[in-house]
């Protein structure tokens, strides 16, 4: 419980009820990526509005990040510990599993080849491999 107080703390986010116990699955599934409907069906009490801010606070400030994969829920996961309000260092891959959908990041920096247009801003990458987890094989 001290690692997600002092997250919070840190990130200058006000502790409260909501905050500490959603901060606290992504904290137990590090690595692993939570979609609210996750976060929903284990926290009780909990109404979606409360969730939803909850979790753009959290990505605001650099605590968790998005992923998009191809279950059609946007997932979340939790942010590496250089992360802030200012900028995310979530540039990196992810893995999601087609047979239990579970998505997880995978370690290392995102590289590409690929050519954008001089007149283009490019602001994220998202990378999905997909495939079958070492649970499911």
């Amino acid at each position: 419980m001290l690692e997600v107080h002092q997250k919070l703390i840190d990130h200058n986010l006000r502790k409260t009820a909501v905050r500490t116990q959603v901060l606290s699955m992504f904290i137990d599934k590090k690595g692993s990526a939570l979609s609210s409907q996750n976060i929903e069906e284990s926290v009780s009490d909990l109404d979606r509005i409360t969730l939803y801010r909850t979790l753009k606070a959290f990505e605001k400030h650099g605590i968790i990040h998005q992923i998009f994969d191809s279950s059609g829920k946007i997932k979340y996961a939790l942010c590496p510990d250089e992360c802030g309000h200012l900028h995310h260092h979530d540039d990196h891959a992810h893995f999601h599993c087609e047979n239990c959908d579970r998505t997880i990041c995978v370690v290392g920096e995102v590289k590409s080849d690929i050519s954008i247009p001089s007149n283009y801003q490019v602001k994220k990458v998202h990378l999905v491999v997909e495939g079958i987890c070492d649970e499911c094989a």
